[in-house]
């Protein structure tokens, strides 16, 4: 991975009357690096992305992408040439089969880049090449979209949120074809509102929310920094294991039957097992759990994210 920066965002706004839907947010994204926009709906990530690939005129600040001034013609036309862009309500032609899909595009953009037979291996499509698009799991389907996205071979390739709806096994298949294109020095712009999937696939995160961004860093950082303390769960241990736990940890407290203790170095955890079970007390499971990308939303906005929106 190359820190030369390929995205460079200062100050951009965008209004729309008089609601601000980007307000004043600035970053970078490095060539080669899988770069998570994260964030609920409605918080600006998709006004972003339309703002980068010259969708959508900035109100205020400045952009560059591959070195291209977004307002500027000349620079429409170079960054429309040398980006993809994968939309959420991406659709193509039902009555095409895979490959005349994914023909179809190629002969819009020149028949530049990969073979259509190379698009079509990469996305593991091989098998379903001669069916037709609607006849396609919304899985696969996403697969012919991340393929058509990838038609005039990109430099950078804007995903936003490609994987919302689906079910967690093609999921994890559009993960591992977001990885296998990171692995070939592809630079990845993903917007999502799964903080599962950008701690998995990130290099680097920002989050941002009502139009500004709150954290800027890798997933690691940014746990570190605002996931808060690994917790010890004592399932179903009720008030017996409270009260057994709450004189040797004062923080530890009850939610929903289950007693959490927050362990802040490495005794802490045999100690309260050794606790538990000197007094013989009655529980169900002990689990250790540590903070995640979840917990720093959380801890930043006071809020979490249910199905894209803020809770």
């Amino acid at each position: 991975m190359s820190n030369q920066a390929v995205i460079q965002v200062d100050s951009i706004v965008k209004k729309y009357k008089d609601v601000t839907a980007v307000n004043g947010v600035s970053f970078t994204v490095n060539r080669g690096e899988v770069f998570s926009f994260v964030g609920p709906n409605g918080a600006g990530k998709t006004t972003t992305v339309e703002i980068l690939v010259c969708l959508r005129d900035l109100t205020a600040g400045k952009a560059k992408v591959l070195g291209f001034d977004v307002s500027s013609r000349k620079g429409k036309q170079q960054i429309r040439k040398r980006v993809g862009v994968l939309p959420q309500d991406f659709n193509t032609f039902d009555l095409l089969t895979v490959k005349e899909n994914i023909n179809y595009y190629k002969r819009m953009y020149g028949n530049v880049g990969r073979d259509t037979d190379d698009l079509i291996k990469l996305v593991n499509l091989e098998h379903k090449s001669k069916t037709l698009y609607k006849n396609l799991s919304g899985g696969l389907k996403k697969r012919v979209a991340i393929a058509i996205t990838l038609a005039n071979d990109p430099e950078i390739i804007f995903l936003d949120e490609p994987t919302t709806g689906l079910d967690p096994k093609a999921r994890r298949d559009v993960w591992k074809l977001i990885e296998g294109l990171r692995d070939q020095g592809k630079t990845i712009f993903l917007t999502t509102h799964y903080m599962d999937e950008a701690q998995v696939l990130s290099d680097r995160v920002v989050i941002i929310s009502y139009g500004k961004i709150i954290a800027d860093g890798t997933p690691s950082e940014l746990i570190l920094k605002h996931g808060g303390k690994t917790t010890l769960i004592v399932e179903d241990g009720k008030k017996e294991a409270y009260e057994v736990l709450k004189t040797k940890f004062p923080k530890a407290r009850i939610e929903n039957g289950d007693v959490l203790v927050p362990i802040n170095n490495k005794s802490d955890l045999p100690n309260a097992v050794m606790a538990l079970n000197g007094n013989k007390t009655k529980f169900g499971e002990l689990i250790v759990r540590r903070p995640n990308l979840e917990d720093v939303f959380l801890n930043l906005t006071g809020k979490k994210i249910v199905d894209g929106e803020l809770n």
